[in-house]
């Protein structure tokens, strides 16, 4: 069964850079590109989908979240707001409550979270472990993870808990170890927090190698909290993604400028902690390659909004419009190391996202309007138009006689 999605005011392909066409029109087949062009040139298909005018582009990649977990930290945040500083040690708070929760909690809470998501045009998510901090834990959220996407991350090397708060380097021999082992059969990759307080440079190693060593490929979070050794961590070790980078030197910009290695911006995290906003522009004009996602979690950046870290980047970090959607789309398939998603050319998934706008500048222009309207994800519609929506065919439907 194939599917000609016409009427496109703007497509945006990422085919290359951001790859703009207008007047547009594509056709899926069997959930993936089959032909992008013209609308004036469109081919014959079996159902038809004429979205009036509106903006396409690809699906939203959000390469970076922590979505299987309990509970939630409202009153740290308050706090914070009132004044008390970000420092991390929340995450022993959510701890206790998903080691507390029961498979179904878990599992509805990370449904609802994945159908927010949806909603805001989000088709690929990362979701990470690093809420259970045991070996049964760990290995049980990362499964959970696993229903929801195959981007599942072993984070076991999140904080150290509080039963080992004495003996800090005994739980990354557990993490290397015995926890390693229960969690390697459900994951992809393998992150550690690399920070001032929680493991250092030697430690993060250690867990990259032994999860390197298990068959998982390393990410790191790095220099979030301050400046420290995270972002050549993460060079070093070849990692597809250093993610935050809110506090790097010029030797930082450099190496990530010199490599592989995506710099995935979280400005979610510094809007819901009030601090300080990466500088993407910095690492855009060095060459480095930039990838944006939500770090959706309970206690520093509660939002499932892709849409939302876009109008913060380009407000706070000087990306343009243009950057912004390249980073939340193509951006975070090349932080997961994925050439099926982020872009619109023929082969790839048909993971597309409908906009209530004539442009992708509608997305940082107009702030908190939910301007995804419809979503495609491998070419199956599973949001649908609003009714009234401006000048949109709400369903597909089976061309007439002679139509294209």
């Amino acid at each position: 069964m194939s599917l000609l999605v016409r009427g496109i005011g703007e497509l945006v392909t990422n085919d290359p850079a951001l790859g703009v066409l207008h007047e547009a029109a594509l056709v899926v087949s069997d959930g993936r590109i089959a032909w992008v062009g013209a609308d004036a040139g469109a081919p014959a298909a079996d159902e038809v989908l004429d979205v009036g005018g509106a903006a396409v582009l690809p699906g939203f990649v959000d390469s970076h979240t922590h979505l299987v977990f309990a509970g939630d930290r409202a009153a740290e945040f308050a706090a914070r707001m009132a004044g008390q500083p970000y420092t991390g040690g929340g995450i022993r708070t959510t701890v206790a409550a998903t080691r507390a929760a029961d498979n179904d909690v878990l599992r509805a809470r990370l449904a609802q979270l994945r159908r927010e998501a949806l909603r805001q045009g989000t088709t690929t998510l990362e979701v990470k472990s690093g809420y259970g901090l045991t070996v049964a834990d760990e290995a049980r959220l990362l499964r959970l993870a696993r229903e929801v996407t195959p981007e599942t991350t072993f984070l076991g090397a999140h904080v150290v808990p509080v039963e080992y708060a004495d003996r800090p380097d005994d739980y990354v021999d557990l993490v290397c170890g015995e926890m390693l082992r229960a969690a390697a059969p459900y994951a992809r990759w393998v992150d550690v927090f690399c920070e001032r307080g929680v493991f250092d440079a030697d430690q993060s190693r250690a867990v990259l190698k032994a999860g390197i060593g298990a068959g998982l490929r390393p990410r790191l979070h790095a220099n979030q909290l301050g400046p420290g050794p995270g972002i050549q961590v993460a060079v070093e070790a070849g990692a597809a993604s250093a993610d935050h980078c809110t506090h790097l030197s010029t030797m930082d910009i450099e190496a990530l400028a010199g490599s592989d290695t995506v710099a995935t911006l979280l400005p979610g995290a510094e809007f819901s902690t009030r601090s300080p906003y990466p500088d993407a522009r910095a690492l855009l004009d060095a060459g480095a390659t930039v990838a944006l996602a939500t770090d959706c979690n309970p206690g520093s950046s509660y939002t499932s909004s892709m849409p939302l870290c876009i109008a913060l980047a380009v407000r706070e970090m000087r990306m343009t419009p243009a950057e912004a959607v390249w980073a939340a789309t193509a951006g975070g398939a090349r932080a997961l190391r994925r050439t099926d998603i982020g872009h619109l050319g023929v082969g790839a998934r048909a993971d597309l996202a409908i906009l209530d706008a004539p442009s992708h500048v509608h997305l940082a222009y107009r702030p908190g309007v939910p301007l995804v309207s419809q979503v495609l994800h491998n070419g199956v519609p599973i949001l649908s138009a609003a009714s009234g929506r401006s000048g949109a065919e709400s369903a597909v439907k089976r061309p007439e006689s002679g139509e294209q």
